[in-house]
């Protein structure tokens, strides 16, 4: 995330934690560089555009941990990045609140353009009630009405994206004096509960036309939503029993909504601690914990903070706690803990002390080959510190999951979906391809 302290909060008090420099795009660059090094599938920037917490509340604690205030908007960052990237994807998140669906298509078929097809956008509904407030909502709408939102979003992107041009509308004919053949481009009259949209759009088809799609909801909604329309999906269970369950539950969702039902591929979140010995992995793992700040994680929840700033008891049932905001992070921590109800202190803990896989190379590539076998197509490799953390993966732990084939030896060239998917453009089955030729008759509203 382009801010100080996006996920292990604390950790950039640390002498050698270069998060605070995330306004230099110098930085950027140098890290984009190190990824691709490392053969990663995509650089991914998440974001939100608002702060953690209650309406009106207190953001003391916020300011303080750096806790994604400041930050910055990644859409802009991407631009600069396609210029010295060759391969990797680069993917920005923006949610459905913040930016209208006919500019951020635009921005986005522009990105692709830039990046010869390497763009992805992580569709998300945001959970601060703050955000909403800076939009000029008096109250952030109900979490499976976000969704509802959601999908009229993504239908009016899906028409620019896929049908308002037809293959071989732009002509670029000197000889003849014609940018373009007008009778293949195509308003879409879009006229809906929320959004009343002529067009065409503006850009003409990009590499992919709909950047490749991420989606991160695992919440009965959530999981619905994902099963229409991710193509992939940001997972963050505590274990890989809790994984599999999710992933078959939401496999069973994808084949009910029309799709295959390994369309979709899932990217658990973990960091690492890697070490060359057991005593190594102990020292490094005590100095992370050492700066992890337990504050910053229980804003980050943002359960049980009161508007004056001050928090329920640990011991208060995460269930005793009205919850608008995301839902998984609470579902997937109950069904790792069936007993009982989990607290807020199992909560916090959890994101401190499960988030991680600790050990030597080769036994960290054990864990994650258990993570593979519940399911998991990938990691989401979550830093504790840039760029140490991944400078660190690409020196010891990538030539170890070569050897293994958990890790891919070089780059296969085309788009990121066709990296990922092996084709270039949404599959016929997606609803999304439904508006392909959708339009060729339409001349008038209705």
């Amino acid at each position: 995330m382009n801010t100080g302290s996006h996920i292990q909060h604390g950790q950039w008090r640390h002498p050698e934690a270069r998060q605070s420099e995330f306004n230099d795009l110098k930085f950027w660059l140098e890290l984009a560089h190190t990824l691709e090094e490392g053969l990663f599938d995509a650089m991914f920037f998440a974001d939100v555009s608002g702060l953690y917490g209650p309406a009106g509340g207190q953001y003391v604690d916020n300011a303080h941990e750096g806790l994604q205030i400041p930050s910055n908007d990644p859409t802009v960052l991407l631009g600069a990045l396609t210029a010295v990237t060759q391969h990797i994807g680069l993917a920005t998140t923006s949610n459905v609140m913040q930016n209208h669906p006919f500019n951020f298509a635009r921005q986005l078929s522009t990105l692709d353009h830039m990046s010869a097809g390497r763009v992805a956008w992580n569709i998300v509904t945001s959970t601060q009630e703050n955000a909403a407030r800076n939009y000029g909502l008096d109250a952030l709408v109900e979490h499976d009405a976000r969704y509802d939102w959601a999908d009229e979003y993504l239908e009016v992107v899906y028409k620019l994206w896929e049908g308002s041009w037809d293959e071989g509308a732009l002509l670029q004919d000197k000889a003849g004096s014609r940018f373009s053949d007008p009778a293949k481009i195509h308003k879409i009259f879009h006229h809906g509960p929320r959004y009343t949209v002529e067009g065409p759009h503006l850009p003409s088809p990009s590499p992919q036309r709909t950047p490749l799609l991420f989606q991160a909801g695992g919440s009965e909604r959530g999981i619905r939503f994902a099963a229409q329309h991710a193509e992939c999906q940001f997972i963050v269970t505590p274990n890989p029993a809790v994984a599999k369950d999710h992933i078959d539950r939401t496999r069973a969702k994808i084949a009910e909504a029309g799709r295959n039902p390994h369309d979709v591929k899932f990217f658990q979140g973990l960091s690492l601690v890697i070490g060359d010995s057991a005593s190594d992995v102990k020292a490094k793992e005590q100095d992370y914990l050492e700066y992890a700040s337990v504050t910053g994680f229980l804003t980050h929840a943002a359960l049980g903070i009161l508007p004056d700033g001050s928090r329920l008891p640990d011991d208060t049932r995460l269930i005793d706690i009205p919850n608008n905001g995301g839902q998984a992070h609470v579902e997937w921590l109950r069904r790792a803990t069936p007993h009982r109800e989990p607290t807020l202190a199992d909560l916090a803990n959890g994101r401190i002390r499960r988030g991680y896989v600790a050990g030597t190379p080769e036994h960290i590539a054990d864990r994650l080959e258990a993570w593979q076998e519940a399911g998991v197509d990938g990691i989401n490799l979550i830093n504790w510190r840039l760029p140490g953390s991944y400078d660190e993966f690409n020196e010891k732990l990538l030539p170890v999951l070569q050897r293994r084939g958990l890790a891919k030896t070089e780059y296969a060239e085309g788009t990121l979906r066709k990296k990922i998917f092996g084709h270039d453009r949404l599959p016929a089955n997606h609803p999304g391809a439904q508006y392909r030729g959708a339009f060729a008759s339409v001349t008038t509203p209705g």
